[in-house]
């Protein structure tokens, strides 16, 4: 069989916190068989809870398969058979370091392991592996089982073709890319958004909520579609991103200019929490958890239409790319 054939059906899932969990619903609802392990002596209870309710999820776009999940407490049992590891530990390097080598170390050579970090990059996190260039960056976004973005960090073009094929089969988007950055992409330009919008609040402008709700009543319902690219390239009419360029283009770099650059201070840190309390209105966590998914699950089955129109045959959730 070859690589671009090879078929997973056990998963080994390390850590089983949020993302974990989330890893190993999808995993689960995908029909493979999940082995999962966590030292927290709660894990098992929190995860079959967290399973339970994304698979309910999942069900609703017609995912319906079940692989078997079970509970490991050993992590040499969990890693026994796997086809495929997703490590999701804390993120700390000097962990994830020592981590990832002994996963290393209990695995076949060809066994690709994937590590969830947000924010460490590759190549510290497998200096201590005997075989690095099997172990690489698979970043999701929270909640992984809904929100399809897979950002990969490889050693090699075949882990990373690898890899993106495997994510790609369970409805993921993955995105590769060609040199390591702290943060990826997505954080960085998630980051970025976040500096100016903890700048407008630092500088008076506006409240927390309105902040909020100017994005994502605003390029937010645009950004679901498509990125900024592409987004100022339609902003261009007829002549498309070359245009936009040539003619506003100096009105960005004078927005760029005025961004801020602020500090999270007392006083800015207590802005935002008043910020948030206010626009929270008493809703709990949770509350706001369900919400948030109730409004992922909409806007994927949103783009599951749009891209179902031009297809003849739908695709998984998350598959669509309507950009």
């Amino acid at each position: 069989m070859s690589r671009g054939e090879e078929r997973i059906s056990r998963v080994a899932v390390v850590g089983c916190g949020t993302v974990g969990a989330s890893w190993a619903a999808l995993f689960v609802a995908h029909g493979l068989d999940v082995a999962a392990t966590d030292p927290a002596p709660d894990a098992e209870e929190r995860l079959r809870t967290f399973v339970a309710g994304a698979l309910d999820q999942l069900a609703g776009f017609g995912l319906t398969g079940r692989g078997r999940l079970d509970f490991v407490p050993a992590m040499a049992d969990a890693l026994d058979g796997a086809g495929f590891v997703q490590e999701n530990a804390p993120e700390d390097e000097g962990f994830k370091r020592c981590l990832l080598a002994e996963i290393d170390r209990a695995l076949p050579p060809d066994v690709l392991v994937a590590s969830s970090t947000s924010a460490l990059v590759r190549s510290r996190i497998v200096a201590d592996c005997a075989t690095p260039e099997r172990v690489l960056v698979a970043h999701p976004f929270n909640p992984p089982h809904l929100v399809p973005l897979v950002e990969i960090v490889a050693g090699t073009p075949e882990a990373a073709a690898r890899a993106s094929a495997f994510y790609a089969g369970l409805g993921r988007r993955p995105v590769v890319l060609r040199r390591e950055m702290p943060g990826h992409i997505a954080n960085r330009l998630a980051s970025a958004l976040y500096r100016e919008a903890v700048h407008l609040v630092a500088e008076g402008v506006a409240s927390v909520a309105d902040i909020d709700a100017a994005l994502c009543n605003g390029p937010g319902l645009r950004w679901a579609l498509m990125g900024p690219h592409m987004t100022y390239h339609l902003g261009g009419g007829e002549g498309g991103i070359a245009h936009y360029l040539a003619h506003l283009g100096p009105s960005q770099e004078r927005r760029w200019a005025s961004l801020g650059t602020p500090s999270l201070t007392p006083e800015v840190q207590a802005a935002i929490v008043a910020g948030i309390a206010e626009e929270a209105a008493g809703r709990p966590i949770a509350e706001l958890e369900a919400r948030r998914d109730r409004g992922l699950i909409a806007v994927l089955t949103s783009r599951t239409e749009v891209a179902a129109d031009a297809a003849p045959t739908p695709p998984a959730p998350g598959a669509g790319d309507p950009a």
